[in-house]
């Protein structure tokens, strides 16, 4: 076995690659929320977005690979993570304590679920069109209507609280992992950890509650 093949099995490996493929969707996370927040500038201007990232094949489809495997790694080895650290400790505890982890820690692995199968819901609506009325040359009106329905609006806004989740504890754990920590700098790990659990979260989050409000509406 090579050394990096031995690295990737142990433990600090596989989360080393939790780290980098979570960067990876990080990544993405931030860019489509840019694009898809261009809703508020109209139709016309989100109908454009779509349409050159629909004939860029090379860039869609490249992101598409890059993300789907990162993304089946990540997964992968956040499950391996927690089996070994289930097997180091066979015996329960009597007392589970939980007064040194942090909520978003404690709900790691089932945010991470929920969002798993919540992008798979995503992915099934708004780029294979299952909901009524879809209308692959009309971005705008898709998202507009697909928010009209209140069981898809709260999917949505439960999908987004297990992203900040995540994220809050994701982002911070990030850093420790690849070894940029510094007692100095530590506070700001903490403050971008918050920043990216609220702020991501409630940039997705407007679009829907713009279609509820009646600020986003098909005419």
């Amino acid at each position: 076995m090579s050394s990096k093949a031995a690295f990737y099995q142990t433990t600090i490996g596989k989360k080393v690659i939790v780290a980098l493929t979570g960067l990876v969707m990080f990544g993405f996370i931030v860019g489509h929320l840019i694009g898809n927040l261009q809703v508020f500038m109209g139709p016309e201007k989100i109908n454009d977005y779509a349409h050159f990232l629909k004939n860029a094949k090379p860039i869609l489809w490249t992101t598409r690979i890059v993300l789907l495997v990162s993304v089946f790694l990540h997964f992968l080895f956040t499950v391996q993570l927690a089996i070994r650290n289930r097997q180091s400790r066979p015996v329960g505890y009597a007392v589970h304590e939980t007064a040194h982890s942090s909520a978003p820690s404690r709900f790691m692995i089932w945010s991470g679920i929920f969002l798993l199968f919540y992008i798979v819901y995503h992915v099934l609506h708004f780029t294979f069109g299952v909901h009524p009325n879809f209308n692959p040359d009309d971005i705008y009106a898709n998202i507009v209507i697909g928010f009209q329905q209140t069981p898809v609006a709260i999917v949505y806004f439960l999908a987004m609280i297990s992203l900040g989740f995540h994220l809050h504890h994701g982002v911070f754990s990030l850093f420790q992992t690849l070894g940029l920590t510094h007692p100095k700098y530590n506070c700001w790990r903490k403050c971008l950890a918050r920043a990216a659990g609220w702020l991501i979260p409630l940039g997705y989050s407007l679009i829907p509650a713009a279609v509820i409000a009646g600020v986003l509406t098909v005419k």
